[in-house]
């Protein structure tokens, strides 16, 4: 059996949620699956996604593919990271203190990228929200064209 590491798609009509789950290659897209591994919003500046990087790990290491965009995603939350780097330790080429050790530096300054560009979103939407140096027009009762 063909494990898929793949998207499950959920939510309205042009208002898509998508599932991350392992499925049988050969299932629907939106049919059954062997496991659940988290949510990807992409509704959301920047997107949302919440992942089990230990059981995505543990696929991984069995065999699942992973489709072009849960690729994506893996590599943005550092999984495909954390499997270089285990790999390394089993090859013999360091111990597996010095890769945790790689792996925790780097992602606190993955973390400290991401915050960096959401408060720069959260910053771009207030501005445009308040309009550039417009005032809403005020009317008063004796104003305007009477006729």
């Amino acid at each position: 059996m063909a494990a898929k590491i793949r998207l499950q798609r959920h939510g309205s009509k042009k208002r898509p949620f998508y599932f991350i789950v392992v499925a049988d290659a050969r299932s629907p897209r939106d049919g059954k699956f062997i496991q659940k591994l988290g949510t990807y919003n992409p509704l959301t500046v920047p997107a949302t996604i919440q992942l089990d990087r230990q059981k995505a790990l543990e696929w991984l290491n069995k065999g699942a593919t992973p489709t072009d965009t849960v690729r994506r995603i893996l590599s943005f939350k550092g999984v495909l990271y954390l499997k270089h780097l285990l790999r390394g330790v089993g090859l013999g080429l360091f111990d597996e203190a010095t890769a945790m050790e790689k792996f925790t530096k780097w992602s606190a300054e993955h973390d400290a990228q991401v915050k960096k560009r959401q408060e720069d979103a959260n910053r771009q939407r207030r501005a445009r929200r308040q309009g550039p140096g417009r005032r809403p027009e005020r009317r008063t009762e004796g104003s305007g064209n009477e006729g």
